[in-house]
This record gives structure tokens, C-alpha cells and sequence, in this order.
């Protein structure tokens, strides 16, 4: 094993140099954004304030990691890829427990936060980061087969969680269908969506494909706002019913949830309920991906992700291949669209923007491409994160009262990810378990594979 180098003059000189560069670069970029600021004085009038201390301080933070990436970092990674390092066995054994540990933490997830938080504290924590990273993970999880196992980059996955959370809410207002019946018919409609994206892209690879879906995904939204006699536009649609459970609603009354099992009334029966609703649709997206990855399609789609002319000319249908991963795909958006509709009430074409598809791909690409574990993990760090971000207000001891940690989550969460890819391009999960092998499973280099580690 090769000893690590030492920092030697014209490696430190190098690393310096580097360091002030990027440093300079970052002052000129954050000089217009966190530099100055606009306030409005009590005469209401717009004046330009600035916040020398904030920008030098973060100029500085930036070039004292970039320093420490130069002299310390970047060695050891230049190491790391000269030669193949074992894994160690304490890192086999995590990998061994990590999944039974993570299905019993969220099945007794609630249990916990009410048990540490309270009734009243609990509300936050299971709504706001449960449920919430929950329908991302779905999300991923569905958008996973189209672009993780089937290698199709799909940039407009939100047209079929709008179409999902639209077919619940204009069904479930005007024939008072319950949520159990509408739940599988906003799935199919999503599904029946996904079929008519996929036959226009047949013949479309790459940069062309992504161009494509983003544009229907603009299209469905689009037709939302302008086709006010269905959706109401803009106004969206509010009123929509709340799954109950087995036909108890979750409220004050007589009849509620609260009254019939005689306990105190409060939201956080309601939350609970949907929280493992959301959890066992997920379960079920994991389960049905896994076993349809060991099937002839899901083989069909991880040989058509790493090369298409090949799978062609082994007589693979590629079109049946792509109709199915766009079908299904979709599928599992429109189940998490009618979750979304039924959770909040209210919907609009605000709540399907570009950046919710952008979020789950980047979700997927995060935790590394046609990995489940992966992309959970990345739902929880992205959405998780964020959501934690807003309680950084220890910050304004640091930066002075007048500084707002909620303005900067986004900037430094955008900085995290970047590290995040320099470090594991290939995604948080980056090893592939092959869902067919001969004779015995042999590690290949990831050069040889389209995702992943063979």
C-alpha cells in the first residue's frame, strides 16, 4: 500500500492559488446576491444596504474547504482510485442490518415522535417530514424504473402525479366515490397517460427524450390552468374529502374517529392514519419494482438502459419494453397524486411546477440510479434536509438577528449536493446486486456498465 505523499511546497503553493481562485469566484457570484441588500425605511422608500460581514464570511468558508479539498482530500481520492480497496467488514455488516433497521424505524416512527415530542409536537414532525419525504420516496421509487432501470430520462414525471391528483379530486367531488375505489382508477388513469407519452418518444434517445417529456409535462400543466370549466384554473379545486377509516371520518363530532373509540380528540390521529397509508404504498411501489426486476421485463429494461442497439439485436421488443417502464412508472405517480389530494384538500397547478419533477430526479440521481435503498436515502436527505433547514436559527447568533437562515436553505443545500456528486458521482448506492448471473457473481468495473458497479 503506498504511503500518502507529503504536502510539499509546490503542492501547498498549487492548493493556495486554487483556493484563492475559487474564493474570488465566489465573491464575484455572491457579491450581487448576499453583498447587497434592498430594505424599504420607514419613509418607504428602497434603499441598498450591505452585508460585508456575511459575504467575507462565507467567501471565507469557501476557501478554506476548497484549501482542505486540495491538500488532503483530493490526495487521498487520487489513491483511492489507483488501486481496489477491500470493503471493510464493519461496512458489510451495516449494509446487512441498514434495510430490516430502516422498516422497523418508520413503522414505529410515530410511536417515537409522539412518545419524545407529544401529541401537539408530534404534528410537525410526522406530517411535515414523514409523510411528506414518503411521497417522495414513492416518487422516486416510480420514476426509478423509468429512468434508473430503463435508462429513459424522463423530465415531466409531475404530469402524472398532477394527473393522479386531479382524477381523485374531480371524481371524488362530483360522484362521492371514497378514497379506497379512486385511489386505483387515478393509477390507471396516470398509467393510461404514460402510454400515450411513451408512443411519441419511441424513436427519441437522450437530450431528446428529456426535451419531449418536459414539454408534456408544461403541456399537462398548462391545460390545468387554461380548462377553468374542469379544474377551475388557477382557483385549483378545494373541498375534496378525506380518506376516513373503514368509513369513520377524523373529526370532532359524534361519529368521528375520536368519539367512537372514545379518546380526545386531535389531528394527529388523522396525520398518524395517513402517514401509514403513504407507508404502505410505498412498501408496495419497492415490492412490485423488486419483483418486476426479476422478471424477463425488468431485465429487458436494465438491457435496453445500457444499450439499446444490443437489446435490438437480441430480439427484445424495445417497444413493449418502453410502453411498460412508462406505464407503470406512471402508475405509481398517479397513486401518490391521489395520496396528495386526499392529504391536503386542495390542489392546484401550482403544486405540479417544473421543480417538483426536477426534485425527483434529482432524487433518483442523488441516491444513484436503479437502487431503491439509494433513492429512499436521497429522499430523505433532500426533503428532510430542507424541512431542517428551517429551524437554523442558532445561525443568528453567528450572522446577527437580522440575518434569515429560511432565505439560504436552498444555497446551501444546492452547495451540499454539489460536494455530494464530487465525491460519489455514481449516487449514494452505487453497486448493483445483478438480477442473473452465471455460475458465480464477480465485480466488474464501472466503466463496463451504464449505472453503477457491476
Amino acid at each position: 500500500m503506498q504511503q500518502a505523499s507529503p504536502v510539499n511546497g509546490t503542492n501547498a503553493f498549487a492548493a493556495f492559488r486554487d483556493a484563492a481562485l475559487t474564493a474570488l469566484i465566489s465573491f464575484g457570484l455572491f457579491l450581487p446576491l448576499i453583498g447587497f441588500e434592498t430594505v424599504v425605511n420607514i419613509r418607504n422608500e428602497l434603499t441598498l444596504d450591505t452585508r460585508w460581514s456575511l459575504l467575507f464570511s462565507i467567501v471565507g468558508l469557501i476557501f478554506v474547504g476548497r484549501l482542505a479539498y486540495s491538500l488532503f482530500a483530493a490526495p487521498q481520492i487520487a489513491q483511492r482510485k489507483q488501486r481496489a480497496a477491500a470493503t471493510p467488514a464493519w461496512l458489510g455488516t451495516i449494509g446487512k442490518w441498514f434495510v430490516p433497521f430502516a422498516i422497523g424505524f418508520v413503522i414505529v416512527y410515530p410511536v417515537l415522535v409522539m412518545g419524545t415530542a407529544g401529541s401537539s409536537g408530534a404534528l410537525k414532525w410526522v406530517d411535515n417530514f414523514g409523510i411528506q419525504i414518503l411521497i417522495y420516496v414513492m416518487l422516486g421509487w416510480g420514476l426509478n424504473i423509468v429512468v434508473g432501470l430503463a435508462g429513459l430520462l424522463d423530465l415531466g414525471y409531475v404530469a402524472f402525479y398532477a394527473v393522479g391528483a386531479y382524477s381523485y379530486a374531480l371524481l371524488a367531488k362530483e360522484f362521492g366515490f371514497s378514497f379506497w375505489l379512486l385511489m386505483p382508477l387515478a393509477g390507471i388513469m396516470a398509467s393510461f397517460w404514460g402510454v400515450l407519452l411513451g408512443f411519441p418518444v419511441l424513436r427519441l434517445r437522450g437530450d431528446y427524450l428529456a426535451i419531449v417529456t418536459l414539454a408534456f409535462g408544461e403541456i399537462i400543466r398548462v391545460v390545468l390552468i387554461n380548462w377553468v370549466d374542469l379544474t377551475n384554473g388557477y382557483a385549483g379545486i378545494s373541498g375534496i374529502p378525506r380518506p376516513t377509516f373503514f368509513g369513520i371520518p377524523f373529526t370532532a363530532g359524534d361519529d368521528g374517529f375520536a368519539a367512537v373509540f372514545g379518546l380526545e380528540f386531535s389531528p394527529i390521529y388523522r396525520t398518524i392514519f395517513l402517514y401509514y397509508v403513504i407507508l404502505a404504498l410505498a412498501f408496495l411501489t419497492a415490492f412490485v419494482t423488486v419483483r418486476l426486476r426479476r422478471l424477463p421485463v425488468g431485465r429487458a429494461w436494465e438491457a435496453l438502459r445500457e444499450d439499446e442497439v444490443a437489446c435490438r439485436s437480441l430480439g427484445v421488443n424495445t417497444t413493449n419494453t418502453k410502453l411498460t417502464a412508462f406505464s407503470i412508472g406512471a402508475m405509481f405517480g398517479g397513486f401518490a397524486g391521489s395520496f396528495f389530494a386526499a392529504r391536503q384538500g386542495f390542489i392546484s397547478p401550482e403544486s405540479f411546477t417544473f421543480i417538483e419533477s426536477a426534485t425527483i430526479v434529482a432524487i433518483v440521481v442523488l441516491g444513484g440510479m436503479g437502487s431503491q435503498i439509494g433513492v429512499a436515502v436521497a429522499a430523505v436527505v433532500m426533503i428532510g434536509g430542507t424541512e431542517i433547514m428551517r429551524e437554523l436559527n442558532f445561525l443568528k447568533q453567528i450572522f446577527g438577528e437580522s440575518f434569515d437562515p429560511t432565505q439560504y436553505r436552498m444555497l446551501i443545500f444546492g452547495f451540499a449536493m454539489v460536494l455530494i456528486m464530487v465525491f460519489r458521482p455514481r449516487g449514494f448506492v452505487s453497486t448493483r446486486q445483478p438480477t442473473v448471473f452465471l455460475k458465480e457473481r464477480k465485480s466488474i468495473s464501472s466503466d463496463l456498465v451504464g449505472e453503477g458497479h457491476g
